[in-house]
């Protein structure tokens, strides 16, 4: 009896032991799972609150608020395609991250930061990883070969030149042969089809419940580009939009590509026009042939082949997506980027009015409150950063376009092409210092009459850091980190008491012309050399910029997440 007790009690000490291990293994796998994300997170997300932009209603009717709801169905599609172009384990990455969430403040705060990004690497520290493995981020992101380095390419250009306008196409995905292992382009119409496709058939729902003539056309011009991978006559249907929704969806800008900055990616913006603002800002434009004519380089260089058909809207915005949402939001946009339907049409400005009142208000007033010397800051204006966002949009359309190609002097091509990964960074300083020479031409003209021009200078050195904040490797960051250090030099913005700046009024204009005068040199020569030296040169951070960050109060946000209340967001 003994013996048999002895036996009893250990097969269920056994069997305890045996039933116990599993959720021992369990656990085990369920914290090796779970992924690693940086203590500082929560911090970093402060830096973006959560933020509801919302619209009024009342600019659209009942038929106009259910178009907007199938094109932001569509741009839910569009959202999906840009986490691929990222990395090809975003969408993956993102499920885990999502059922992780609720684990604790932490694993929550990582989710949401990770959603804002539009992946695990932070936009506002220099791509740094936040989430395990704390890889670097590929330069190509996920349209190249994640193996592939710069050399490759372009040697196989050079032995492939039947193949090239498709490896450096705009539309492509460069992936490996399975059986050569050689490089080869995908269209996007193919690699990214299933989602295409849906976008497709919403927008061709949209065109279904709208008598806007000139948005049903647009909308089925873009339904059919998706297939062609050609977005020429879609771009230009979008030119002659015309009514109360401004919606543009499509692969645009190359940001995301820092290797080459060949390769676009989808972006959406769905908004509303505010049409007594839009109607201010009309004349403008047609000036703009008189703005090209009077900017500082040699005549040789100015491009007085762009279309003159410069629209511009001031707009509420009501949702956006892939490109459009990830990190530092947009305040204005200027489209399209294709330089033959520039030299056809021009280009539309698009200003997010409630966007810019949004970031003004929560970050830009308040950096410069903080680095201004006391004596300017009573002349500090939103009207002022108003109208340089705007004409920051404008002058995107004048300067140098399609150039002379240097190898074959019979060949146009388009400067983008020639600088490469420099593009972007020299493109976006070129706007904004054209947009200040531009602002300047209008208040001579008596276009611009609502503020003065000290407050456009104070105002344009206050906010600089607001940019910079965003981090200096982003192509807006590092071109105005150029300017800052341009205009340093040229003594016009000078340290004044405390950690703060002034501008000087007197050397202000020179030191603007001469760095317009480089920038317009670079594009219109395209000079790879020149532009590689001057980004090398100013679009850098030094001490006095990491410190004057530094020093920046951290309750201060760098920008906002927009939680868009049309969309249902909470």
């Amino acid at each position: 009896m003994k013996k048999a007790a002895l036996l009893l009690t250990v097969l269920v000490l056994f069997a305890c032991a045996k039933t116990e291990q599993p959720a021992a293994d369990t656990a085990a796998t369920r914290s090796s799972d779970k992924l690693e994300i940086k203590a500082d997170v929560p911090s970093r997300l402060a830096k973006l609150p959560k933020t509801v932009i919302d619209y009024d209603h009342s600019l659209l009717n009942a038929e106009e608020q259910q178009v907007v709801a199938k094109l932001i169905e569509a741009s839910k599609e569009i959202d999906e395609i840009y986490w691929m172009q990222v990395s090809e384990e975003n969408l993956a990455l993102r499920d885990r991250l999502a059922k992780q969430a609720a684990s604790g403040p932490l694993d929550q705060a990582g989710n949401d930061y990770f959603v804002a990004n539009k992946g695990k690497w932070d936009r506002l520290a220099k791509d740094e990883a936040f989430i395990a493995p704390f890889d670097k981020k590929p330069e190509g992101a996920a349209f190249y070969p994640k193996d592939m380095k710069k050399e490759e390419l372009e040697k196989f250009v050079a032995d492939h030149p039947d193949q090239k306008a498709a490896i450096e196409g705009l539309f492509t995905v460069i992936r490996r042969d399975a059986s050569s292992n050689a490089l080869t382009a995908i269209p996007y119409s193919v690699y990214y089809k299933e989602h295409l496709d849906k976008c497709a058939a919403k927008l061709r729902e949209a065109a279904a419940l709208t008598t806007n003539a000139s948005l049903k056309d647009y909308l089925t011009k873009l339904a059919d580009a998706f297939g062609r991978d050609n977005y020429r006559d879609s771009d230009i249907a979008w030119m002659d939009l015309q009514g109360p929704i401004e919606a543009v969806i499509g692969p645009y800008e190359v940001y995301e590509d820092e290797m080459f900055n060949y390769k676009a990616s989808f972006e959406s913006f769905i908004t509303v026009v505010d049409k007594p603002e839009s109607d201010k800002l009309t004349a403008y434009a047609q000036h703009l042939p008189a703005m090209e004519m009077n900017l500082p380089e040699p005549d040789e260089y100015k491009n007085k082949n762009r279309g003159t058909d410069s629209p511009i809207r001031v707009v509420q915005e009501i949702f956006t997506a892939g490109d459009a949402r990830r990190g530092v939001q947009t305040s204005a946009f200027n489209l399209p980027n294709d330089e033959v339907v520039r030299e056809q049409k021009g280009s539309k400005k698009v200003l997010l009015k409630n966007v810019m009142d949004a970031k003004y208000r929560m970050s830009g007033a308040p950096i410069a409150q903080r680095l201004l010397d006391p004596s300017q800051l009573p002349l500090l204006s939103f009207d002022a950063y108003f109208n340089h966002v705007l004409f920051h949009e404008l002058s995107h359309g004048v300067g140098p376009g399609l150039i002379p190609n240097p190898a074959n002097k019979a060949e146009r091509v388009d400067t983008r092409t020639l600088l490469k990964n420099l593009y972007s960074a020299i493109e976006e300083c070129k706007a904004d210092v054209l947009g200040q020479w531009n602002m300047l031409y209008a208040r001579d003209h008596k276009l611009l009459t609502s503020f003065d021009e000290k407050q456009q200078w104070v105002t344009y050195a206050g906010l600089m850091f607001r940019s910079m904040r965003f981090g200096i490797d982003e192509a807006h960051g590092r071109g105005t980190a150029v300017q800052w250090n341009w205009m340093r030099e040229k003594g016009a913005i000078v340290p004044a008491a405390n950690g703060t700046f002034s501008v000087d009024f007197t050397k202000a204009r020179p030191a603007l012309q001469s760095l317009a005068t480089e920038l317009l040199t670079i594009e219109a020569t395209g000079d790879f050399a020149r532009g590689e030296a001057f980004l090398n040169k100013y679009g850098v951070s030094n001490a006095e910029i990491d410190n004057t960050i530094k020093g920046l109060p951290e309750n201060i946000p760098v920008d906002i997440t927009p939680v868009f209340a049309a969309a249902g967001e909470k």
